[in-house]
């Protein structure tokens, strides 16, 4: 069964638009070091859609839609010494922090902002929308998916995943 999920990023450091224009616009998704997101990532399964989202930003958005083409494997920025994500505790052996890669469907015709969201009473219980939630990685269920979806300008025939 396909999930959804919803990633973080802060659009001056990635951005959907720096997704789109990586080769075969596919990136490692790594760098996050939070044991609960962590765990998130490891869940995530070939084909799951994800949301990528802007964060720390005047208008915090869903700006476009991924999927997971290559599922969890140890985070190589845990071992480079020059990573900003280097964690000297980190073994290769018994990796700590893991990466997906992550793989451009399309932008939003439209961005779904977090005041959108806010709004519409169907997502009142998501998630990305609770009270003091900072976690990079989250859960979308599957009606809030449509809801965001439908926000942002698409119905969710629009972005079925690519086969693998």
């Amino acid at each position: 069964m396909t999930r959804t999920w919803l990633f973080k990023s802060e659009p001056d450091e990635f951005s959907f638009d720096d997704l789109l224009t990586r080769p075969d616009q596919t990136e490692p998704w790594g760098g996050v070091r939070n044991y609960q997101a962590r765990n998130h990532l490891k869940e995530a399964g070939l084909g799951d859609r994800v949301l990528i989202y802007h964060s720390s930003i005047a208008e915090p958005c869903v700006a476009g839609v991924a999927e997971i083409v290559r599922t969890a494997y140890p985070d190589p920025s845990a071992f480079d010494e020059a990573s900003p994500y280097h964690d000297p505790k980190s073994d290769p052996e018994a990796p700590r922090w893991f990466a997906v890669d992550v793989r451009a469907v399309a932008r939003l015709p439209r961005p779904v902002t977090r005041t959108a969201m806010k709004a519409h009473p169907a997502l009142a219980e998501m998630r990305l929308l609770r009270r003091g939630m900072r976690l990079s990685i989250l859960p979308v269920e599957p009606d809030e998916l449509e809801v965001v979806l439908a926000l942002g300008g698409w119905e969710l025939r629009d972005v079925q995943p690519v086969d693998l």
